[in-house]
């Protein structure tokens, strides 16, 4: 029988915070869900714009720190925003 190993311990394929592990990612937490907001407003395009990239597309959550419910919400508002013409479909 092989020996085993404590799971804390980092083999090859464990995740160790040893320094080859590289920098600790630091986990964002969702703007909305810390600011208690129900739902996105569309009309807020100040806010919207922060969500939308250069040439106006939607950055992902893992660029956006937002979480999926609140993603959801975004893509929504930013799509009404464009069709009301308070946001770009493309900038350039």
């Amino acid at each position: 029988m092989p020996p085993t190993r404590d799971k804390r311990e980092s083999g090859p394929r464990g995740r160790g915070r040893g320094a080859a592990a590289g920098p600790q990612i630091r986990r964002r937490n969702c703007y909305f869900c810390r600011e208690k907001v129900e739902e996105v407003d569309y009309k807020n395009a100040a806010q919207l714009r922060r969500y939308i990239s250069e040439k106006g597309k939607i950055r992902s959550r893992r660029i956006t720190g937002a979480c999926r419910r609140h993603q959801r919400q975004l893509a929504v508002a930013i799509k009404r925003a464009r069709e009301m013409a308070l946001l770009p479909y493309v900038s350039g």
